[in-house]
């Protein structure tokens, strides 16, 4: 079922006005003086509902809320792609202060990455390889990369990932687990518009015929989950057959229509939910010139 928001902006009984911050050391500075426990959610900006969801989940969990707004070029394997990501930074910075966030951090490419700094990549090859790492090589290397740099930047209590992102939520509990990285990954489940399809920052360039055809990724996961957890189908093929056929006969373009092991990705040679804590199936698929991605986990709670 949809997730929808648990508060509303107009919940907001005094809304304060947000802290903005641009260099790393002012940042840095705003920290230090900071009581209490931090909430970090990392975000390239063009926020939605489901970014506000993720203020909203973490203002009861942290002292204070910072909200970073950097379009990263490190994860863009494409130019194109990154100089089309859409920017609304004043609209951004409005909708963290009503949905309760503290301060905003938007540094920019110069700060987080200076000319004169050797640069360090991190890497997670049993995750980031498959899937979207086939499509878009090099990406979750300068999504470990960035992350990292803001961890040691705000050194946050607690930072927030969405399930929506789920391979990306894998790789980041890696870094932070392996590296003992001493923060909480706060998860947020996906946040789906009325219809079931996923909220993103790129359902703004569908439209209304695409927007239609996109609801076949979610749907693909729909019929997914009644042949897993109604009919008991224990063959991964046949379920991955079924989410393919409903993407296509979207005129959804399939990039993968996959059910994999939820923690590894690793793929699967029986669906056996209660042996692996559910399954996870994910897809991927080109609308006209958009890409989109979606999950759902299948068996598990």
């Amino acid at each position: 079922m949809p997730v929808k928001p648990t508060e509303t902006d107009s919940d907001v009984s005094a809304e304060k006005p947000v802290t903005i911050h641009h260099g790393v050391d002012e940042l840095r500075a705003y920290r230090a003086g900071l009581d209490g426990t931090v909430a970090l959610i990392p975000t390239m900006g063009a926020l939605h509902e489901g970014h506000l969801q993720h203020i909203r989940q973490c203002r009861p969990l942290a002292d204070h809320v910072i909200v970073s707004i950097f379009v990263n070029p490190t994860q863009f394997t494409q130019s194109d792609d990154f100089q089309a990501y859409p920017r609304t930074l004043e609209v951004d910075i409005k909708a963290c202060a009503q949905a309760g966030a503290a301060c905003v951090f938007t540094p920019d490419a110069d700060g987080m990455y200076p000319a004169d700094q050797v640069g360090v990549e991190i890497d997670v090859p049993a995750v980031s390889e498959v899937l979207e790492g086939v499509d878009r090589p090099g990406h979750f290397q300068g999504v470990c990369r960035v992350v990292t740099k803001l961890l040691n930047i705000v050194r946050p209590d607690m930072v927030s990932f969405g399930r929506k992102d789920y391979q990306q939520l894998c790789i980041i509990k890696a870094v932070v687990n392996d590296l003992m990285m001493p923060v909480r990954v706060v998860e947020v489940p996906t946040v789906r518009e009325a219809d079931g399809l996923a909220m993103s920052s790129r359902n703004r360039r569908l439209d209304a015929e695409q927007r239609k055809r996109a609801l076949g990724l979610f749907k693909a996961l729909c019929a997914a989950k009644r042949l897993v957890e109604e009919d008991g189908e224990t063959d991964p093929q046949a379920v991955e057959q079924a989410m393919r056929s409903v993407m296509e006969s979207h005129q959804v373009r399939v990039g993968y229509a996959v059910v994999r092991h939820p923690k590894t990705l690793s793929e699967l040679s029986c669906i056996e939910p209660v042996l692996t804590g559910g399954v996870i199936a994910l897809v991927a698929g080109q609308v006209g010139k958009v890409r989109l991605i979606d999950n759902m986990l299948l068996g598990g709670n």
